[in-house]
């Protein structure tokens, strides 16, 4: 049983992975479409993660692999549909990502509205120039009004943490219904009118083509010059030159962002924004989640093998 991890692992997830199958790992640089290809072709199964390109040509003609056991909840690098049509199964690590998620969120919160980027940059260049009562003012998180796009196990782990944790209003955008909030949280079943409502807009909704370029120019519009954007999604959830348009022209007050729309660039106009909080896609980057992505993985690829239910099956859109 040849196995291709696309990534280096954490040293528990990969002693744990090389003991049970024989193991190529990859280096840092994702899978190429041509290199995508090619390993559907020299390998049983593949544990890959964000940014490998299993487009749909990478399912074209005869195929060694059988299954991807995607190494992260999202999976827009993969052409789901066309997995399936090739009868390639497909798994993903949902559960184990959604607290180190959600604090990132928090954090991201945290540094836009007290500009604390803003203001390391000024202390890292040599800039400050001491305490005064009108230096770097932000705004009081505490008892904000939060609208959270995207209520699945991450919007609302983000939920408990705004309310219980700093007592805001939590209000939600979800296209379906949501059950078992364990905080008072209100329906909003316009986006805009969501926007309208919120000092600071959560995007939590997953990435594809079912939420690219959902948060557009009219969007922000909404959103108001004196809320800010928060985005632990995927970085095409939101149309970058908009939000960068939106930064410049002061139509909302800022934004913090932990993706980007072609990860790993980073356009320059948003580098140099002084009101945008910008983290390398830290979402799930400590050892215990990272680990325990890998061994979901590891565990759904097992199963797998032995011909057991898989426990996070990617189906197909409909």
């Amino acid at each position: 049983m040849k196995l291709l991890v696309t990534r280096p692992m954490t040293e528990r997830a990969t002693a744990a992975i090389a003991a049970r199958f024989d193991a190529t790992f990859r280096g840092n640089d994702p899978l190429t479409e041509a290199e995508a290809a090619q390993a559907m072709r020299d390998y049983d199964a593949i544990i890959p993660t964000l940014g490998d390109a299993f487009n749909a040509a990478a399912f074209d003609g005869p195929l060694r692999c059988r299954m991807l056991a995607n190494f992260g909840a999202g999976y827009n690098h993969i052409d789901i549909a066309a997995a399936h049509a090739a009868g390639v199964t497909v798994t993903n690590t949902p559960d184990v990502v959604t607290d180190a998620t959600a604090d990132l969120a928090m954090t991201l919160i945290l540094m836009t509205l007290r500009r604390a980027s803003e203001g390391e940059r000024i202390l890292r260049a040599g800039a400050w120039q001491g305490w005064n009562p009108t230096q770097l003012l932000g705004r009081d998180v505490t008892g904000r009004r939060v609208g959270i796009i995207g209520m699945g196990r991450i919007g609302k782990a983000i939920a408990r943490r705004c309310h219980l944790g700093f007592g805001m209003e939590v209000m939600f955008f979800n296209r379906s219904a949501v059950s078992s909030l364990d905080v008072p949280a209100q329906r909003i079943r316009d986006l805009h009118d969501l926007l309208r409502a919120s000092d600071v807009a959560v995007i939590a909704v997953p990435g594809g083509a079912g939420t690219r370029g959902m948060i557009g120019a009219a969007e922000l519009s909404a959103l108001g010059p004196n809320s800010v954007l928060i985005n632990i999604a995927r970085g095409d959830v939101v149309d970058e030159p908009a939000l960068i348009a939106a930064l410049e022209t002061g139509t909302i007050a800022g934004a913090g962002l932990d993706v980007y729309a072609a990860e790993p660039h980073v356009p320059p106009a948003l580098i140099a924004a002084p009101n945008a909080t910008l983290l390398p896609h830290l979402g799930t980057a400590t050892d215990e989640v990272r680990t325990d992505m890998a061994l979901r993985a590891l565990e759904n690829l097992i199963a797998h093998v032995e011909d057991r239910p898989l426990r996070d099956a990617v189906l197909p859109p409909r």
